[in-house]
Formats: structure tokens, sequence, C-alpha cells
């Protein structure tokens, strides 16, 4: 039986990955993660933090974050109750793809996960009350090399699927893409 299902995204960088549980009269087991299989896809990391992100109302924008280098960050994503809209931005400067952003529909239901490379902004969007999105981190935290895009960019024109979302005071303040420095990019 295989576990996962791993598919590139349309960005390079990201897979979507779908889970594939074992179900019978009791509920079921589904793996999260599987070193061989990952390895097999070339996407295993040694994952040094795992984060567990908890939104109590719909409409909640987190994001969008990312850490500069050396501290660029692969995530491993997945929702474990609720459903979020994911999004994340490409901010690799020599990507043919810089500036561009896709997103992903993640829910307790749907057993779809996310891998993002380095290299890319993430946020997401809760749809739901009571919102938990866990997800794995390649490197630790450091707060000198934080960064992020404002989540309404008018360049990005991101389609939020709310109007007039709970954000943080942290996350308003955030800079459009074009304000950020290439040099701090690369």
């Amino acid at each position: 039986m295989s576990f996962m299902i791993i598919k590139p995204g349309r960005l390079q960088g990201i897979y979507d990955i779908t889970l594939t549980p074992n179900n019978d009269h009791r509920g079921y087991f589904t793996r999260m993660y599987d070193q061989n299989i990952m390895m097999a896809h070339g996407l295993h990391r040694n994952w040094l933090q795992e984060n567990r992100s908890f939104s109590r109302q719909k409409g909640t924008i987190r994001g969008l974050h990312f850490q500069f280098k050396p501290h660029a960050e692969t995530k491993l994503i997945w929702v474990s109750k609720g459903a979020i809209l994911d999004v994340f931005v490409d901010v690799r400067t020599d990507s043919p793809t810089f500036g561009s952003y896709d997103s992903k529909l993640l829910t307790e239901d749907n057993f779809a996960m996310l891998y993002i490379s380095p290299g890319f902004a993430h946020g997401f969007c809760t749809l739901s009350d009571n919102c938990e999105v866990v997800y794995k981190v390649d490197h630790m935290y450091s707060p000198d090399h934080e960064g992020g895009i404002l989540w309404n960019d008018p360049a990005l024109n991101i389609p939020w699927p709310v109007q007039e979302p709970i954000i943080s005071a942290k996350d308003q303040k955030l800079l459009p893409l074009d304000k950020l420095t290439k040099e701090r990019l690369r």
C-alpha cells in the first residue's frame, strides 16, 4: 500500500502530497510522514522543529512569512483541525516564477499536505473557526533572518477568501514584495 501520493506543484519547489488512509469500521489510520517515501522523491529533510498554529476565528490570515538565507526553511504543512487556504509566493530572485503565487485548500478531511521548499513566503487564511495547522521546518527559527510580505500586496493580487481579515499588527506592517531588497533575498 502506498501511504502518500506526491506530485510536483505548479511552481517548482512545491509538492502536493495526498495521504492515503487505511479505513475500517473504527475510522482510519494514516501515516503522516515516511522517510523512505520522502527519500525516494528527494524530499526527506532533517526536520528540526514541529510547530502548531491555532486560530480561533474563521477569516484569520497568518503570513506571508519566510526566513532569509542562510536560515531559509523547507516546510511540510497539514491541517489537523478545520480548513485553510494555504498560499505561497516565490521569493527566489533567480527563479523564472519570482513573484508568482499559488494556493491549495488544506482541510482535516482532504488528507492533503504541502511541501514548500526554501525561497517561498508562506501564509494561510482560516476557512473555519478553531483551526489548527501543524508544520515541520528544517531550520531553527532565527529572528534576525525573519522576513515577510504584506498579505494584500497589490502587485501580487492574491484572491484571499475574506475582505477584512483578522491579522496581527506585525503582519499588517510587512512590506510589499517590491520593497524587499533583492540583495537580501539572494
